[in-house]
């Protein structure tokens, strides 16, 4: 396989990522609705602890790089946050 075909797969996979991170986004609606219903802040600290340790046990157990994996999805955490606050008229934009 030459670098140029490599570098094409790795395209797509980044395209798909791109989408998933988009679908993982958009569910920051659903969330802030439930979260009202629930009474629980926008910034759940039980679920991000939650979450940070599934993706570092997953990446553990694929022999990937947990430390990287766990800073990805704290990046992934902090974008849901951030739209939940926007959705709710508290974000960073906001007047």
């Amino acid at each position: 396989m030459s670098l140029k075909d490599v570098r094409e797969k790795i395209q797509k996979i980044d395209d798909q990522i791109i989408g998933l991170i988009a679908q993982r986004t958009d569910l920051a609606e659903d969330v802030l609705g439930a979260k009202k219903k629930e009474g629980t802040d926008i910034n759940d600290e039980g679920q991000r602890e939650v979450v940070l340790k599934r993706m570092v046990e997953a990446a553990t157990e694929r022999g990937m790089d947990a430390g990287a994996i766990k800073r990805i999805y704290e990046v992934l955490i902090e974008m849901s946050i951030e739209r939940q606050r926007e959705l709710s008229g508290r974000g960073k934009l906001q007047p």
